[in-house]
């Protein structure tokens, strides 16, 4: 079984912000030693975001300060401090700490134009991810990696832990149902690191055309698939502390129906609701957040919903797996016809869940629908692991 130390459990429910309980771990970035004198002597660009943190200070001020030739930084969805909501496009600036030109892939284009890796020798990425598909990161990571490819730079990953790593559950990505919510054919939680994800995509073949980048880590110090790492900086204003990060595989879903999940509120993915939820004594109000959002659904409306926010996090750790019983009672208490969005299509990874959800299929049969392509996934996924995996069995 999975170990749950009793001191992360205390902590679960506060901030993020607060150190991880286990200190034994350091992220990649914080291992200056392993990659500063690969830089040297490089022309660099960094794609990050507010998560690539040195002890502190961000990455790009770490390498400023070490001579690093940094000449651009490209950053994904929220932007490069992270002060952009979801979905919100983001232009082009300039960083006014360090003068640098800041290229934004979640405006009018994901993917970096050749000609601004031109000067570039190396690209460094370091940002932090969540382990599930749809958490667009790695789909930033992928179309950076095909750049590189194609223009003949390197690519170096400073990897960092995730901690959402200690399972793999839900179905794999059908390739009709490709967006930038879903590049690859991976589960909905893919139980591994941005480094370990990003060689699979570089050996598979899965960028354009196949071809492939100079693709190089820096692994984690101390980090195994075991471990429970809560994180240091929230990595995204939507996914404020463990709990939501721990509950938005599930309630992620939920974001491709009529329902709202927080979104509005203090506790983003850990609530849902809808103003016509029958039989719900919880009641909140989303309203505008600056800089987290500032167009949740029903906004200024009352919802009736579900409250997650005690929801038992002992059993998420001991038990981790995608509930789709929260999914269920969200259709069965809304009166709309249709509770289910084309965009629930694109987060599933397929058609078929939906149809499933709809027929009242039930979960153990659903569950089931997943195991062949899981158990071909966890074959190939041994290949490209870079830490000791977990050693409970898989739900």
């Amino acid at each position: 079984m999975l170990a749950t130390p009793l001191l992360l459990l205390m902590g679960l429910v506060s901030c993020v912000s607060q150190p991880s309980s286990d200190s034994s771990i350091i992220s990649a970035a914080g291992l200056t030693h392993e990659y500063m004198p690969r830089l040297r002597g490089q022309q660099v660009a960094v794609v990050a975001n507010h998560t690539a943190r040195v002890d502190g200070v961000h990455l790009v001020d770490t390498l400023i300060s070490e001579g690093i030739a940094v000449r651009k930084i490209f950053s994904p969805e929220h932007g490069f401090r992270g002060e952009g909501e979801a979905g919100e496009h983001i232009g082009d600036y300039t960083d006014p700490s360090t003068g640098l030109p800041v290229i934004s892939l979640y405006g009018s284009s994901k993917k970096p134009d050749l000609h601004q890796l031109e000067d570039v020798d190396v690209v460094v990425f370091d940002i932090q991810d969540v382990g599930v598909r749809f958490y667009t990161y790695i789909s930033t990571m992928h179309y950076v990696m095909e750049a590189c490819a194609e223009t003949g730079t390197s690519f170096l990953v400073l990897d960092r832990p995730n901690p959402n790593g200690f399972y793999v559950d839900g179905p794999v990505l059908d390739s009709q149902y490709r967006s930038f919510v879903g590049l690859h054919p991976i589960p909905l939680v893919h139980g591994m690191t941005i480094a370990e994800l990003g060689r699979m995509i570089n050996d598979r073949g899965w960028l354009k055309e196949g071809i492939r980048c100079d693709y190089d880590w820096i692994a984690c110090k101390n980090y195994t698939h075991d471990s429970l790492y809560r994180l240091p900086v929230a990595p995204s204003p939507n996914l404020p502390n463990m709990r939501s990060i721990y509950l938005y595989p599930s309630l992620g879903l939920m974001e491709g129906t009529v329902m709202n999940i927080g979104r509005g509120t203090d506790w983003p993915f850990q609530v849902y609701g809808h103003p016509d939820m029958e039989d719900a004594e919880f009641t909140y109000q989303p309203r505008p957040i600056e800089g987290v959002s500032t167009r949740p659904k029903y906004r200024g409306e009352i919802c009736h919903g579900v409250d997650l926010r005690d929801y038992p996090l002992d059993s998420l750790l001991e038990d981790p797996k995608i509930r789709l019983h929260w999914v269920r009672h969200a259709r069965n208490h809304v009166a709309e016809q249709e509770f289910f969005l084309p965009f629930f299509n694109n987060l599933a990874g397929n058609k078929r869940l939906m149809q499933q959800l709809k027929q009242e299929v039930p979960t153990p049969e659903i569950r089931k629908s997943w195991e062949g392509d899981l158990e071909k996934f966890m074959q190939m996924r041994k290949q490209y692991l870079i830490y000791e995996d977990f050693t409970r069995v898989r739900p």
